[in-house]
Formats: structure tokens, sequence, C-alpha cells
């Protein structure tokens, strides 16, 4: 049975975007929702964890080669100057859809980032607002600057991973499945999407990860577990969580091989959080197997 620990107790309403940065020996985060979106940074080794406010709720993030963060916030993705707290807009991905925002994101290993957007489901004073569309599509950003959609009609973009050999690309739609892509890693191209997954009676996909043998490990919101889902898509371990809502996940450690779960007290009362203390902490997980390094991205 795998070993299960709360690593940090930091309560967030609904933590995100989970991204180990293997030259810093740092895990980065967000807290999405209002009213008091955050960017966190923790370092496992010495316990010295930072936390800088964001002006809207950010949902994913990449570390960037040339220095600070590429994070994506509601309405816009973002340069953030670690040193300063400085925000500079780069671009507005859907200046046309008010009511959407982005979701989960991440980098391939050429250094693009892959996003996704969806229908906003958090007011200003952090308040759940049902989805009713499927408004939500894929995109990627590249180092040079330029924004490209490649598939749409998504309810909850979720999921985002390619296998070691760089020929698939995993992608999620949380209303829906987990997706499997062609991939071409030069050129950054997709097609050929196809369902990997659902097992819909262990909760609803969240976010996700790689390991090196090539299997996605898949957090399952209301489903208080974490999922190793091999290749072909059949069920290779459940793993028990101490929270209802993980959120996503990210391997890290100086081996890659503790895996780290965020996740989220967003939605419970307080008498609900009394059963579940650890939920909005970060979870770590002894996967017994090595993940893979988190790419930055290359611009």
């Amino acid at each position: 049975m795998a070993e299960v620990n709360c690593a940090l107790e930091c309560k967030n309403t609904l933590g995100e975007g989970p991204v180990w940065d293997q030259e810093e020996k740092a895990l980065y985060w967000v807290d999405v929702p209002y009213p008091e979106p955050t960017l966190h940074r923790w370092y496992p080794e010495s316990h010295i964890h930072d936390s800088w406010d964001l002006p809207e709720m950010g949902t994913a993030l990449a570390v960037r080669e040339s220095g600070g963060l590429l994070i994506a916030m509601q309405t816009q993705l973002c340069h953030f100057d670690l040193d300063t707290g400085a925000v500079t807009k780069v671009l507005e991905p859907e200046p046309n859809l008010p009511n959407n925002r982005t979701n989960d994101g991440k980098c391939d290993r050429n250094g693009r980032f892959w996003f996704g957007t969806m229908q906003n489901n958090v007011s200003e004073t952090g308040e759940d607002v049902p989805i009713e569309e499927s408004s939500g599509s894929l995109y990627c950003y590249s180092p040079y600057g330029t924004l490209k959609k490649w598939d749409t009609g998504f309810g909850v973009c979720n999921t985002f991973a390619w296998s070691p050999d760089n020929k698939t690309m995993y992608f999620g739609d949380t209303f829906d499945a987990i997706y499997a892509y062609d991939y071409d890693a030069a050129s950054g191209e997709i097609g050929n999407r196809r369902d990997l997954a659902r097992f819909e009676d262990l909760g609803y996909g969240d976010g996700s990860t790689i390991d090196s043998e090539g299997h996605l490990w898949n957090c399952r919101w209301d489903g208080g577990c974490i999922l190793r889902i091999a290749p072909d898509g059949s069920l290779d371990r459940k793993i028990e969580l101490p929270v209802q809502r993980p959120t996503s996940c990210s391997f890290g450690g100086e081996n890659l091989d503790t895996l780290f779960v965020t996740s989220a007290r967003f939605g419970y009362t307080e008498d609900e959080l009394a059963e579940q203390p650890f939920a909005g902490g970060i979870l770590t997980v002894d996967a017994g197997v090595r993940g893979m390094p988190e790419p930055r991205f290359a611009g």
C-alpha cells in the first residue's frame, strides 16, 4: 500500500496546477478562487513557504527559462516576476467570451504551454456558479508568442501530460473522458482524438501527470483517490486519499519519486471539513515509481 501524508497543511480553498521545478527543488501551485487568489512556492527541504496575491484567479503555471513564471489567469496569460510580484499581461485567449476563464495547463517537453478554458464557475465572492455550457477550448501558446486553438466544445478542460516517447498527448474533459491524441513533438501538432478512460464510478477526472513507465496519474474530484492508468486505458492502481477533492499532481523530490497532490476545501461546510482536516493541503504519495521532469516554458 502506498504511503500517503499531508506534507503541508496550507488549507487552500482550491489548490491547483502543481509544478515541481527540478532545478530549484521547489513546488509551485495556485489557490484559484476569489476572494484571495494566490500563488504559492514551497521548498520541502527547508520548509520555506512563500505566497503572492494575484490580481485575478490563477489556474495553471509554468516556470520560464528566462526567469519568473508564465501564469494562466482568469482572462489572460501573464508573466509573473517572482522578485517584485509584478504581473505583465501577455494576451487574452478569448476576449469575445467574457463568461469563460482559463483552467488547467502545462508545458510540453519542447517548452510550449498548453492550456484549456471553460465557463467560469466561481463568482467574485468565491461562490460556486453552475456550468451550463461546454464552451471550453484547448490552446497551445508557443515560446514565439503565437496562440493556436486545437480543439473545442469542452465542459471543464483538465489533464495535460505527454507519453515518455513523446508520441501521445493526454487531455481531458471532466464532464466526459480522458482523451489521447497523436502528438508530433517537433511541430506541436495533435490529431486523432480518442477516448482513453472514464471511470465514472470513481469521481470526476481532474489534473494528471505522467510517470517514467508511461502511466497516467489522474486525480479524482469527489472520488477521494488518485488513479494510475495504463497506456491502454486500463486501471493499474487506485490509491485512497484523506481528502475527497484532490485536484492535480506533479512528481518531485530529489529522485522524482514523490507525487505531490493539491486538494480543495471548496464547496464544503465547516462540519464536513472537520471530517477531512487535510482538505486544501499538499499531500505526498510514495508512488513506487519515478516521474518525468516538469518542462519549463521556453520563452
